[in-house]
C-alpha cells in the first residue's frame, strides 16, 4: 500500500508582513536538516489503494483530469496576495496567487508539487474562485472543508470538487486536498489580520 509518510503533525500557515507573503519553509528532516520532498503519485496508484471511490468513473476521471491537466497552473506576476503552504504528511507544496479587484478575486493561480489530490484539488479551486467575489469564495472554501471533515452532508453545487468527497474517509487525505484551500482563506484574510496588528 502506498502511504503518505507521517513525519509531522504540524502543516500551517504562516505570514511574512513585509511582503505580503505566507511562507512555510520546506519540511527539513531532524537527522542531518536535509528537506524531504516526495514524487507526485500517478493518480492510477492512488486509485489502486482506495484513496477515492473506485467504483465511480466519473469522479476518478474528473480528479485525474485536473491532475494531468491542471488549470491555472502558471505563475502570476500581478499578484496581490501570495500565500505558500506545504503538508510535511504528503511533502505537498503549494504557493497560491490571486490578483483582487475590490471585492472580487481577478485572476488566480497555483505553483508547486505534491500527490494527485492536492495538485487537483489546486486546481479546482482555482478554476471555481476565478471571477468570484471574495465573500462568496469564503463561503464555498468553508462548504467544501465542511464536507471533507464530516460536518456537512450537503455543501450544496459545488461543481467537481464533488468529486473529492470520497477521500474524506481517509484523514490522512484530507490534509492534502485542504491544502490549497487553506491557503485561499488565509490570502483572503490578510487584510483583516493586518488592521488588527496596526490597531493595536
Amino acid at each position: 500500500m502506498i502511504t503518505c509518510p507521517a513525519r509531522s503533525q504540524n502543516a500551517g500557515l504562516r505570514p511574512r508582513d513585509s511582503q505580503r507573503r505566507t511562507r512555510i519553509p520546506p519540511f527539513s528532516a531532524a537527522q542531518g536538516g536535509r528537506g524531504f520532498a516526495r514524487s507526485p503519485l500517478d493518480y492510477d496508484e492512488i486509485v489502486a489503494v482506495g484513496f477515492t471511490p473506485v467504483d465511480d468513473d466519473l469522479y476518478r476521471e474528473i480528479i485525474l483530469d485536473h491532475y494531468r491537466n491542471p488549470r491555472h497552473k502558471q505563475a502570476l506576476p500581478a499578484a496581490d496576495r501570495t500565500v505558500a503552504a506545504n503538508n510535511p504528511l504528503c511533502g505537498d507544496e503549494i504557493d497560491l496567487m490571486l490578483q483582487l479587484d475590490g471585492e472580487g478575486i481577478r485572476a488566480v493561480a497555483f505553483e508547486g508539487r505534491g500527490c494527485s489530490i492536492s495538485q487537483a484539488s489546486a486546481s479546482m479551486l482555482c478554476e471555481a474562485v476565478t471571477g468570484m467575489r471574495i465573500g462568496d469564495a469564503e463561503a464555498l472554501a468553508e462548504r467544501f472543508r465542511a464536507m471533507l471533515q464530516g460536518s456537512s452532508a450537503d455543501p450544496g453545487d459545488i461543481g467537481d470538487l464533488e468529486a473529492l468527497q470520497g477521500v474524506r474517509a481517509y484523514p490522512v487525505r484530507v490534509k492534502c486536498a485542504t491544502l490549497a484551500w487553506n491557503a485561499l482563506l488565509e490570502a483572503l484574510h490578510q487584510d483583516n489580520a493586518e488592521e488588527q496588528r496596526d490597531s493595536t
